[in-house]
């Protein structure tokens, strides 16, 4: 037997840090949506009761270290599944970019694994489950568009923003996300109008969206990292309408609403910056079969 699902990157339209708990992670509030740049899992059901993973990347893990093997071995230990399963990872996703790469293909393999395994849980079980093997799991589970609260893990479904193309860069450079968190200043930040955001979304407002676009984290990566820098300023002077950092980095996005100034802006960053990609805005529900 086997099954297939579609692991789409999130992006952040914001991303505020409010403060940090007494459990030593951070309580965020972010709006996030999905573009169409996905991995694809594939679950073959194992007799042998083992949990495997396959993928074509070699900077993948194929151990406990990915969040998909833990996703099944969550699942399998907490309804007594006897079954195992192979998973295959098709990557598309830049891997530690600030895209929920890993998060996605976790979620993906909760929803095809309750499918295979006939565990028949609904989506907002799947998304308490998700809560437990990373932050972004819960709203990748979902894969829509959502204000996400807590750690991360408290969603709130939201309607998916007007369609547009969205430009991805992600500089070689890597960033810790631990470490962006501990240099952050909480007592300085100029916090996004997430209300704002919301609103923008709500009523389909994609001027207003662009003008609401906000990242705190920015605050600690663009001063390290000259290059996620260098490629806001370049996509802003290609013409993207509004440009933003994803997560903690080091990917950026920029938005646009017609397919040639996406082109011209892909076209003037593949000088300095190989993993560029342009994909459109999905921020539609995930539903089960």
């Amino acid at each position: 037997m086997y099954t297939s699902e579609k692991a789409p990157a999130k992006i952040n339209l914001t991303l505020d840090v409010l403060y940090k708990r007494p459990d030593q992670y951070h309580e965020v509030e972010m709006v996030m949506t999905t573009v169409d740049l996905a991995d694809r899992i594939e679950l073959f059901l194992l007799e042998s009761g083992q949990i495997k993973v396959e993928s074509d990347s070699r900077f993948i893990p194929n151990d406990e270290r990915n969040l998909a093997y833990r996703a099944a071995k969550l699942l399998k230990e907490r309804f007594g599944i006897k079954h195992g399963v192979l998973i295959k990872i098709d990557k598309q996703i830049p891997v530690a970019a600030g895209l929920a790469g890993g998060s996605s293909d976790a979620a993906a393999t909760l929803r095809g694994l309750n499918r295979l395994w006939h565990i028949n849980l609904t989506i907002d079980e799947l998304a308490v489950i998700g809560s437990e093997i990373g932050s972004d799991v819960s709203f990748c589970v979902y894969n829509s568009t959502a204000i996400a609260k807590g750690r991360g893990e408290k969603i709130t479904e939201l309607p998916p923003p007007p369609q547009c193309w969205v430009v991805l860069a992600k500089p070689s450079q890597g960033v810790s996300t631990q470490s962006v968190y501990q240099s952050l200043k909480l007592d300085k930040l100029d916090h996004p109008d997430t209300d704002g955001m919301i609103h923008a979304i709500e009523t389909a407002n994609y001027k207003e969206i662009c003008a609401k676009l906000k990242n705190v984290l920015e605050t600690v990566t663009l001063p390290k990292n000259p290059e996620v820098k260098q490629i806001k300023s370049q996509m802003l002077k290609s013409g993207a309408d509004a440009v933003l950092m994803s997560g903690s980095g080091p990917t950026v996005y920029g938005l646009v609403k017609h397919e040639s100034r996406a082109v011209r802006i892909y076209n003037s960053l593949r000088g300095f910056c190989e993993d560029v990609h342009i994909v459109r805005m999905l921020g539609t529900q995930q539903t089960l079969d």
